[in-house]
């Protein structure tokens, strides 16, 4: 009962229980999309510009489209020069029930298989029709995310077949996604079909041959293979041989011995579930397995997310603590690939269930800063992670500190506060030198970031440098990208741009060789390849800005998303340019503000 609004699929307003007779012309379904996703209050002139620009009477035409809104909607709102549609708690609208609710609620959304105000074209609004087209990506990625925590969290519950319809709806949608493929695989397997695994596996090499003419990596062939709570040995006896068991794996981890610490760790789990009967023991067992397989095994999140899955499955009420990090550690999964609204539904379930544990409370915050920083909401990004810094202070945790004093410093950077943010990573590499060289490159290439937008160039170089070294000698993906991305604009600062073009090139694949690689570093590089492209009239400028816009758009990477649409406009199409600004308008940046009007004056 009430008001449901629906625009997945074919739009329409249910009342009380009815559907509600459909307003008269389809751009009221444009307006109204447009007024539930928008984050500030719109003016009457933008809208009219955006959605009426060819009528007569631009303004006028709106306001008989609001009126025939109003009354779609049963409602009085939508007045005055400023719209802002309030959306009650009551109210139930289907993509924000995909994007903010449960996934056993987003599962049952209608429309979720189809895309936003699905058979709708609006070919006289060409501002708008970019806006609709960025919004469908992201709304199509969205729901991705929403079946894939369903199948994972089927498979841990054990109803394997459950998990892999799900995981078979998720391919069907997006069949070029390795870890989509490998998670369809690993749910067959643990229902018992081996040769549909089998058979699954086959077809994804020969689309994946066809399609992109590389085979797929290491993540298919280990769900063939891999159970997450197998052991390798005969398990020990008891609670405290499971304990020391967890002890002995996390210890031989944090020493490099990775295959010895996961072997550990998986005979904990397996004695957990077979003699223990302690599922307090088991959750503990679980986030470590998870936790272990998402931060030190590369490569292997997804089956990190099983594990965690499962722990979250038997970590409910007075185990909290332990689901609480199952939930913090698969929030920091949905980060590192970009699904950031639900990211943001498992770290509010996180914090929740922490209680009063400011440690992990600490943790989470942290988490939550930086999910924030990707998508460019860069005030509140500061706000949190200065608070979960502090905290992280008081308790004497001092990676923490480094790590959120990196987030702290890149949010900053990004908003173009540079002077703050030197001196914010500057902290963060000197905490980070003496006790955590693995994460030195992060902060280290960030604060060359800052010296070269100083016009430090020959400082910025050596830091990249630096960074990249370190980076490949520790093997992680994301340092060399990152770092590599600076030493590609380094050389577009000395005009060498034919070496630069090589060395950003270089850099995305590095940051991508392994299927659960951090998403924002690579569009990153991208955006800045984009710009080297767009500006030297290169042939392959248009691919990598298409490649470019379609990353930032399905994540909501919003920063990424405007610099692409100028790219687009610097290409010849004007109304992204127009659109970019638009953008632009909701993100509280500087440097971003300036970058577009620079790029977008003759508008």
């Amino acid at each position: 009962m009430g008001l449901a609004i629906h625009l997945l699929g074919t739009p329409h307003v249910v009342i009380d229980g009815q559907v509600a007779a459909a307003p008269r012309g389809k751009k009221v379904w444009g307006l109204l999309a447009f007024l539930i996703c928008s984050q500030l209050p719109v003016s009457r002139k933008q809208l009219a510009r955006m959605l009426f620009a060819e009528a007569e009477d631009p303004l006028a035409a709106l306001r008989w489209n609001l009126s025939e809104l109003r009354r779609a909607l049963g409602s009085t709102d939508l007045q005055g020069e400023l719209l802002d549609l309030h959306v009650d708690s009551a109210t139930y609208v289907d993509i924000h029930v995909v994007a903010r609710g449960a996934w056993e609620e987003a599962i049952e959304v209608p429309g979720l298989d189809r895309e936003l105000l699905d058979g709708l074209s609006f070919s006289t609004c060409p501002v708008f029709e970019v806006w609709l087209a960025t919004k469908r990506r992201h709304l199509q990625a969205t729901a991705e995310t929403v079946l894939r925590e369903a199948a994972l969290s089927r498979l841990a519950m054990g109803a394997p077949a459950e998990a892999a319809d799900l995981a078979g709806r998720l391919v069907g949608k997006n069949p070029l996604d390795e870890n989509y493929q490998a998670l369809l695989v690993r749910c067959l397997a643990a229902a018992g079909d081996g040769l549909g695994a089998a058979r699954q596996v086959a077809a994804c090499r020969d689309l994946f041959m066809r399609e992109l003419g590389v085979q797929p990596g290491a993540t298919l062939e280990a769900a063939m293979r891999t159970v997450t709570s197998r052991p390798t040995a005969m398990p020990v006896v008891g609670r405290a041989g499971v304990l020391a068991q967890i002890e002995a794996g996390e210890a031989a981890i944090g020493a490099g011995a990775l295959d010895a610490g996961l072997q550990c760790l998986r005979r904990a789990v397996a004695e957990a579930d077979a003699t223990t009967g302690d599922s307090a023991l088991r959750a503990r067992a679980l986030v470590a397995l998870g936790a272990a397989l998402v931060h030190a095994a590369r490569g292997r999140d997804e089956e990190g997310a099983i594990a965690l899955h499962e722990a979250l499955a038997v970590g409910q009420g007075e185990l909290s603590p332990y689901a609480a990090a199952a939930c913090r550690e698969l929030g920091y999964v949905e980060f590192l690939r970009g699904r950031y609204e639900r990211a943001h539904v498992l770290l509010q379930q996180a914090e929740t269930l922490a209680g009063q544990d400011r440690a992990e409370l600490a943790r989470i915050a942290i988490v939550h800063g930086s999910v924030l920083s990707d998508t460019a909401h860069y005030v509140a990004s500061i706000d949190i992670l200065k608070r979960a810094k502090d905290e992280a202070e008081s308790l004497g945790d001092s990676k923490q500190v480094a790590y959120a004093l990196s987030m702290l410093g890149r949010a900053l950077l990004l908003q173009g506060n540079l002077k703050e943010a030197a001196r914010v990573l500057d902290k963060s590499i000197g905490i980070s030198r003496p006790i955590w060289t693995a994460f030195l490159p992060w902060p280290q290439s960030l604060r060359a970031e800052v010296d070269m937008l100083l016009g430090n160039i020959d400082a910025a170089a050596e830091r990249f440098e630096h960074a990249f070294a370190l980076g490949c000698q520790l093997g992680d993906p994301c340092w060399e990208g990152i770092a590599g991305r600076g030493m590609g604009r380094v050389a577009i600062f000395r005009g060498e741009s034919a070496r630069a073009v090589e060395i950003l090139v270089d850099a995305i694949a590095r940051s991508t060789r392994l299927p659960d690689g951090y998403l924002w570093a690579k569009a990153y590089a991208l955006e800045s390849l984009c710009g080297l492209a767009v500006a030297n009239k290169l042939a392959q400028a248009p691919g990598w800005v298409d490649e470019l816009q379609t990353l930032a758009a399905r994540s909501g990477m919003r920063d990424l998303t405007v610099r692409a649409l100028v790219h687009r406009h610097e290409l010849g199409e004007t109304q992204s340019g127009e659109a970019g600004r638009m953008l632009a308008s909701e993100i509280e940046s500087q440097l971003l503000r300036d970058y577009v009007e620079r790029s977008t004056a003759s508008l």
